[in-house]
């Protein structure tokens, strides 16, 4: 099968230069569920040539409704191995490390080490924390998502920015999502939050460095905020 017209497609959005460089690149993808598989899917297939994809937890059944990963024959398999063997049958250009360890404060410096950018796709701010205080020892930028309901959050963080101390601040628990998380809103977010990966890996520039997105899909309001 000749697959050298594979990033047809990107062209004129992106360069060749650029499409170059996303081949160079690596991308740590914290989370494979919901957020997760869509920003997985999304970067493998424009073509950034590594994926780290994070994740301790296994799939469940609530999880059919809107993860792309999950199917009925994965129930109880692993998320990070999943994704590994999905983005094999995408992309054979990407390799990919998978890592089935939730992120700690003990081994969370180490994995987002000797990346170009993490993506953010966790579910819950004490996890957030832990990935937001590793990135900024590493001194490496993070890509910010949150869904719940009919609301996203989106925003660039770079290492040392507040962003995460205001949106995350210490003693905030983690608590149920009373939203819900239907099925059209992560894929919804998880294409803002690649688009940021690849502008900020390509070098371009972007309005939510520093800044917050807010998102809702009832009212399609969509409205940025100066957070840092």
């Amino acid at each position: 099968m000749d697959l050298s017209r594979r990033y047809d497609r990107n062209m004129n959005a992106l360069s060749p230069d650029e499409c170059a460089l996303l081949r160079e690149k690596r991308v740590c993808v914290v989370g494979c569920g919901g957020l997760g598989g869509y920003i997985i899917e999304i970067l493998a297939r424009i073509g950034v040539g590594h994926l780290t994809v994070v994740d301790g937890d296994v799939f469940d059944v609530t999880n059919l409704n809107r993860q792309l990963l999950c199917s009925e024959k994965v129930i109880g398999k692993s998320k990070a191995k999943r994704a590994k063997k999905h983005v094999a049958k995408i992309n054979s250009d990407v390799s990919v490390t998978a890592v089935s360890d939730f992120l700690t404060a003990e081994n969370c410096t180490d994995i987002v080490s000797g990346h170009d950018l993490v993506v953010d796709a966790l579910d819950n701010a004490s996890a957030r924390r832990i990935l937001a205080a590793g990135c900024a020892e590493a001194g490496i930028t993070v890509v910010h998502g949150a869904i719940g309901g009919w609301y996203g959050q989106v925003s660039v963080v770079p290492p040392g920015s507040a962003v995460f101390d205001v949106l995350y601040p210490e003693g905030k628990k983690d608590t149920p999502n009373p939203a819900g998380n239907p099925s059209f809103t992560p894929p919804v977010i998880a294409s803002l939050e690649a688009a940021e990966a690849v502008k900020y890996l390509c070098g371009r520039e972007s309005p939510l460095t520093g800044n917050l997105l807010v998102i809702d899909l009832k009212s399609m309001d969509f409205e940025i905020i100066d957070i840092a």
